[in-house]
């Protein structure tokens, strides 16, 4: 199976002080295999803007990109990059206010791609919300 993260789970992944970070170690630690997770350009840019404009991580461009790079060549797990050929069109009916435009976004790229969006919000429709140990 493959999961493509939404950006809240990328960063809690990929940031050990992360409050979610356990959450999300202890899923992917237990995921039986095959497993991938799978970033795209929205999840990766996310992840480096979080990363660099909350100050409670104070990183810069350069050590967010680094500390995701890193995380994607780990072996476990294995991370596959999806690109992105939707436009507007794909969004699904469900998205009805600006907040839910991206998460319906990556829930469809998922889709096209044959992953699933795993997150930490309960509120996507069709998406895996990630377990709590």
């Amino acid at each position: 199976m493959t999961y493509l993260l939404d950006v809240n789970a990328l960063v809690a992944l990929g940031f050990l002080q992360h409050e979610f970070h356990g959450r999300v170690a202890s899923w992917v630690a237990r995921a039986k295999q095959p497993f991938l997770l799978a970033t795209c350009s929205i999840t990766e840019l996310g992840f480096v803007r979080v990363l660099t404009q909350a100050p409670a991580y104070g990183f810069t461009i350069t050590q967010a990109r680094t500390l995701l790079l890193r995380l994607k060549e780990a072996d476990v797990p294995r991370f596959v990059f999806v690109t992105d050929g939707l436009d507007v069109s794909h969004l699904p009916a469900w998205v009805k206010t600006g907040k839910q435009t991206t998460d319906g976004h990556l829930s469809q790229l998922a889709k096209a791609n044959g992953a699933v969006l795993a997150t930490l919000d309960g509120k996507i429709p069709d998406a895996f919300l990630i377990p709590h140990s």
